[in-house]
């Protein structure tokens, strides 16, 4: 995804002629190999101009010595040659030139097909389809592999995993993002769209196993057990000492409870028998929506960690963002799991907050420390207590708030530029233009805070409402 392509090195230098020269030294053993085959020289520039034709002409014939004698053919040649030009910044001539041999093109492209404005089917929370697409490769997503996606929305983790050939699920507590919406009349689009649209749009039906309304804690797939003496995911439906593990990655964005409270499914308040039984009789209505409790994110992290230690096979992964407040350690934060290896950390920095990949790898059983799995198992973790979307979740509460000041921020800034060898005049005169940037946009941050903050507010009120009436109900039917 990253990657423009892939070139075999013939030979690098400072200019053309020490260039001309590793190449005789270095590779002449394969000339050869493509002395009469049809082939192709390109010049590809980094912070260069365009030269004229003349000059490319007269670079391209500067390595006539390598004997090709084959047919020059522009498209599709046998063998393609690139000629590689790096510049210092509005720089003139070349500091470095390379010679490759053209292997292979990178899978850049792939974010242009699933860009999400030709996508049929999105929400406001769809991921952007170039992060799917490396989240989804650096999960190792690939044919033969079963991928799971428990916050699916309309689906573009599972679709960029499908894209590198694994079989794809997912689930989301609101059904509504599976069932989907009806077509845009701005788009000419007529009937439902959905999730399942989405992997037709792109060819990728065949991989897809459908999705399911759930949460990750009312989960109902096979829950396999630890074995907490030797590490593996055990379940006594299959066997008590065969693994049970299933899946081979996890791939998913929780959701963080900004815009609208984390919730799970249940109720605020115990129900009675009759309200259980009023809703054990709706809940296969099309139109049923269930009710819904405030949770707390560091709950569903750990939730999320105990999933993936149950279901992924050893040596699965699970690729999950999660945001961290740039104020905070965020070694601290970051969790984790005896089963659990962590692999990689990727930071996605915005104004005043930031978020984080985090890819773990599922421990073989002996790599499991049977001591921490032991202690977190009689462990009872206190999570944040209360009622209110705020009262339990910590970033939700801190994003409203506000994050750090941003004098600190700058002062750090200066800091780390002067640390890296930047004069302290330049770096000040750099953290000046970032702050005249903020202040020409934070009038659009306040009105948008604003409206996250009154919607908040609604919901908090809501909930108290929901509250009053279920106590109102308890009494009258006590009475």
């Amino acid at each position: 995804m990253l990657i423009q392509g892939i070139y075999e090195l013939w030979g690098q230098g400072p200019d053309y002629d020490t260039l001309r020269s590793n190449i005789k030294e270095t590779t002449s053993s394969r000339w050869p190999q493509y002395s009469t085959c049809t082939f192709s020289f390109r010049i590809e520039r980094y912070r260069g101009v365009q030269s004229s034709p003349e000059h490319t002409r007269s670079v391209v014939e500067s390595f006539s010595f390598l004997g090709f004698k084959g047919k020059v053919q522009i498209k599709n040649p046998s063998a393609s040659f690139r000629i590689f030009e790096e510049y210092p910044l509005d720089g003139k001539t070349p500091t470095r030139v390379f010679l490759g041999r053209w292997i292979a093109d990178g899978a850049r492209d792939a974010k242009n097909k699933y860009d999400l404005k030709k996508r049929h089917y999105i929400s406001t929370t769809s991921m952007d389809a170039e992060l799917a697409l490396l989240t989804a490769n650096i999960a190792l997503a690939a044919p033969g592999k079963l991928f799971y996606d428990p916050f699916m929305g309309t689906g573009g983790f599972p679709i960029a995993c499908a894209h590198y050939g694994a079989v794809v699920t997912g689930s989301d507590i609101d059904g509504r993002s599976i069932r989907g919406l009806g077509g845009s009349a701005r788009r000419g689009q007529t009937g439902k769209k959905n999730v399942q649209m989405n992997f037709e749009q792109y060819g990728t039906q065949g991989a897809y196993l459908g999705g399911f309304v759930s949460d990750l804690t009312n989960t109902p797939l096979r829950l396999p057990t630890l074995n907490p003496a030797t590490g593996d995911s055990v379940t006594s439906t299959v066997s008590p000492t065969q693994p049970a593990a299933y899946l081979d990655g996890i791939v998913c964005d929780p959701p963080y409870g900004i815009r609208e409270g984390l919730k799970v499914l249940g109720s605020r308040t115990d129900l009675l028998p009759s309200e259980r039984a009023s809703h054990a009789a709706q809940h296969r209505d099309e139109n049923y929506i269930p009710p819904k409790r405030p949770y707390s994110f560091t709950a569903l992290l750990d939730d999320i960690l105990s999933f993936a230690s149950a279901t992924l096979v050893p040596g699965g992964r699970l690729a999950m963002w999660m945001p961290t407040a740039n104020d905070e350690d965020v070694e601290l934060i970051i969790p984790a799991h005896p089963c659990l290896a962590r692999e990689e950390v990727c930071v996605q920095a915005f104004n005043k907050w930031s978020r984080r990949l985090l890819v773990y790898r599922r421990r073989a059983a002996e790599e499991v420390d049977r001591a921490e799995l032991e202690a977190l198992e009689q462990r009872k973790r206190e999570y944040e207590q209360g009622t209110r979307a705020s009262d339990l979740n910590d970033f939700r509460r801190k994003y409203f708030e506000g994050f750090r000041e941003f004098e600190d921020m700058k002062k750090e800034f200066i800091r780390m530029k002067v640390e890296a060898g930047v004069k302290e005049s330049d770096a000040r005169l750099e953290a000046e233009r970032l702050e005249e940037a903020r202040e020409s946009a934070a009038e659009k941050t306040e009105g948008v805070k604003a409206l996250l903050v009154e919607a908040a507010a609604k919901e908090d009120r809501a909930g108290a409402q929901a509250d009053e009436l279920n106590r109102q109900f308890k009494t009258e039917a006590a009475g």
